[in-house]
């Protein structure tokens, strides 16, 4: 059920990326977890910034692909904690594990297809696009 349309995933993007900026201070972890957490943050908004759909600056990246990185992401930040050694820390264990299960939810549900089908039409030369 692909429910999410390119642009609202887009919207929900920019959140993740501020979440994973504020979350340290918001949860109060630090050390590792934080790092990771502004790491992500950084990547996260970078990917969006450059990615090929409604809400992206460059469209360097296309939106499936985008779509297979955040799969990727979303095992990695449930799996987190105990490769990193932080599964005792239950803020920045938890935090993970649900930023993990979200993301996986956001992947499951947004229709990556469409995206590149409107992406394709607004980047011919010459044609403006304001979907």
């Amino acid at each position: 059920m692909k429910i999410l349309s390119p642009r609202v995933h887009g919207y929900i993007d920019y959140a993740v990326a501020a979440l994973f900026l504020l979350a340290p201070s918001l949860f109060g972890f630090s050390g590792l977890p934080e790092t990771l957490c502004y790491i992500l943050g950084a990547v996260h908004l970078a990917m969006t910034l450059l990615t090929a759909f409604p809400l992206g600056a460059a469209k360097v990246i296309p939106f499936p692909v985008h779509g297979g990185l955040e799969a990727a992401v979303a095992v990695f930040l449930v799996a987190a904690p105990w490769l990193f050694n932080f599964d005792e820390a239950s803020a920045a264990r938890n935090f993970y594990l649900v930023s993990g299960v979200a993301v996986g939810l956001v992947w499951l549900i947004t229709d990556y297809r469409s995206a590149y089908a409107t992406t394709a039409a607004s980047v011919r030369p010459g044609h403006r696009s304001f979907s």
